[in-house]
């Protein structure tokens, strides 16, 4: 599998933005918040307390046992009952804002969304692309409610109808939907309609394609350009595109334990890969985009529990029965270590059974242990317990909110967003520097946000200056350096080593000789790389000027909305659709103003 990060991105952010300390400040004032919420799996309510501040709690009452689920960033918790016909949610009170380069946090106390859905046994919840999609097993439907709306404590659903009742799911992909699809009558024995395919549907349910076998399907999670469910057959695998969303199916190879599935998906979103559950005993690695699509971790006991780690997604962890938890190397496709962190629970008996759930927590995870009534708190590092957190009860299932930021102070010594709220400030969010975003986020930008004079970094490339980059670059990953200078080598090459941009006017300097243009906005373009990841384009035309000036350029600095760049990449020529295929050549500039040694620090820390 493949790191989703494209050579333009050499500069990405790290993901030690999300520390394991719970609630920390530094000199700056930076912020560290993981909120957990805890549902019980007899009383009818949830559990919410801050990892650093434990003693401080939160419980909002439900009608049923629930599943939790974290959407939209953690903005938001929702809770199903399927047992009891009803989903309610909970405004987490950590709630992300991106603004392109950098984020606001804003932080305040959890409070209980007054509106809930009722309907036929709600089950599996889908958040993507700004919906949270909820499927009603017995009603035959999916419920969609827009994730910013949700935030605002507004819950209105638009409804997504199924040809058939069924235990299923619906999910956006693109511009299209898609949605499981049931046969007419359960086969001898079953008591259900059997789960067949999946299809591509309106946001109404009207089907706009035909049916894609995948039987038994089950399972689902999106991870970079694919979205991907269980099948008895494989993996399903569904991509946009023009035309509506493109289904293939990954085959199980020989190699593989047979008469086993996978009916679990978890999905990446600093890599582009899946990993799912494989019988009792199993993880099975999924690649959707390169062979060999499948890798196999045998565990030593039957599984409990597992998940991903969302700011190093090489790693993730799975608890087995006998008590152990185990890192699982994604890349590896194998188990890196192992450490006993609970007594033994038995998979034996009821699939509903009390028993641990992990979720993590920036360097942490956190797990719930039913029988010993408390959430533990074990480093991922480590495999240590750091602190146990009693929880009265048998607390089940759990769901994280959190992240990291900045402080900022103001005069009267109180942190305040621009409307007066408490919150923290992330400069930079690492998704949207890797590559993830919902269309939702990209804004128009002028070209005052990249004002300034500008060196070209190829110079130091050529000197050697920049050899420390790729040393520290391949220390971080599995290319050789001179595989990755390499790279570099064609990414930044180019004979322009200075640019100036003052008001509308951008002068190129090619071996000291200037030519100068005016330049208008000319909208923006959304690319998808082969890798998976997405980038924007910001787009400048000519107006008049030199001869010799480009009809066209456009930026990338990996933000998506209006922020002043401290560097970006350029691309330049007379076509402005042939631009945007070019994804080797990307020119980068830094201010003028820095040193060749302080450039090297920055592309270091990045």
């Amino acid at each position: 599998m493949r790191y989703l990060i494209p050579s333009v991105s050499a500069l990405a952010l790290s993901a030690t933005l999300l520390g394991s300390v719970a609630f920390a400040q530094d000199e700056e004032e930076s912020v560290t918040l993981y909120r957990i919420f805890v549902g019980d799996h007899k009383d009818s309510k949830v559990t919410a307390f801050d990892l650093s501040k434990p003693e401080k709690r939160w419980t909002f009452d439900t009608v049923g046992q629930n599943k939790l689920y974290s959407v939209n960033d953690g903005a938001s918790v929702v809770a199903v009952q399927s047992d009891n016909n009803a989903v309610n949610f909970i405004n987490s009170g950590i709630s992300l804002h991106s603004h392109g380069d950098h984020s606001d946090i804003e932080i305040t106390d959890p409070s209980a969304v007054e509106k809930a859905l009722t309907g036929p046994r709600p089950f599996h919840v889908i958040d993507h692309d700004g919906k949270i999609v909820i499927n009603f097993d017995k009603g035959g439907y999916n419920d969609i409610i827009d994730a910013h709306e949700l935030t605002d404590g507004e819950i209105e659903s638009t409804r997504l109808k199924q040809a058939r009742a069924h235990h299923g799911f619906a999910a956006p992909v693109g511009k299209g939907w898609v949605t499981t699809v049931a046969s007419d009558a359960p086969v001898e024995g079953d008591t259900a309609p059997t789960r067949v395919g999946l299809r591509a549907v309106k946001e109404d349910g009207t089907p706009t394609g035909e049916v894609a076998t995948c039987t038994g399907i089950h399972g689902e999670a999106f991870s970079g350009a694919f979205f991907a469910a269980g099948c008895k057959e494989g993996i399903l695998t569904v991509t946009a595109s023009a035309g509506g969303p493109v289904t293939k199916m990954l085959t199980y190879p020989s190699d593989l334990p047979s008469g086993e599935t996978t009916g679990t998906l978890l999905g990446a979103k600093s890599m582009q890969v899946f990993l799912g559950n494989y019988g009792a005993k199993g993880l099975v690695v999924v690649d959707p985009a390169d062979e060999p699509h499948f890798h196999y971790v045998e565990l030593p006991f039957r599984r409990v529990d597992f998940a991903l780690d969302p700011a190093n997604a090489r790693f993730g962890y799975v608890l087995t029965e006998d008590g152990t938890l185990h890192q699982i190397d994604v890349l590896g496709g194998k188990i890196s270590k192992s450490a006993k962190v609970t007594e033994p629970y038995s998979m034996d008996g009821h699939w509903n059974d009390p028993r641990p759930r992990i979720a993590m927590a920036g360097d942490d995870i956190v797990m719930s242990d039913p029988n010993a009534g408390m959430v533990r708190r074990i480093s991922k590092t480590e495999l240590k317990e750091i602190a146990t957190i009693k929880v009265e009860g048998k607390p089940y299932n759990i769901a994280v909110a959190g992240g990291s930021g900045k402080v900022h102070e103001h005069a009267d010594g109180e942190a305040q967003d621009h409307d007066g709220h408490a919150h923290a400030h992330s400069h930079g969010d690492p998704q949207i520097y890797k590559g993830y975003f919902e269309d939702s986020q990209v804004k128009d930008r002028p070209l005052s946000d990249y004002a300034g004079d500008w060196q070209s970094v190829y110079p130091y490339l050529k000197d050697g200056t920049l050899d420390p980059v790729w040393k520290h670059k391949a220390e971080k990953g599995t290319s050789s350096v001179e595989d990755i200078r390499a790279e570099y080598e064609v990414g930044y090459k180019t004979d322009v080593n200075r640019i100036t941009i003052e008001g509308d006017a951008v002068t190129f300097y090619k071996e000291g000789q200037p030519s100068k243009g005016t330049y208008a906005y000319d909208g923006k373009e959304i690319l998808t790389y082969k890798k998976g990841n997405r980038g924007v384009r910001f787009i400048f035309k000519k107006t008049e000027g030199d001869a010799s000036a480009p009809q066209f350029i456009q930026f990338s600095d990996h933000g998506i909305a209006p922020n002043k760049a401290d560097h970006y990449h350029l691309y330049w020529g007379k076509d402005r659709a042939a631009l945007l295929n070019e994804v080797t050549n990307w020119p980068t500039y830094y201010p003028s103003s820095l040193k060749p040694e302080q450039i090297v620090t920055e592309m270091k820390a990045h």
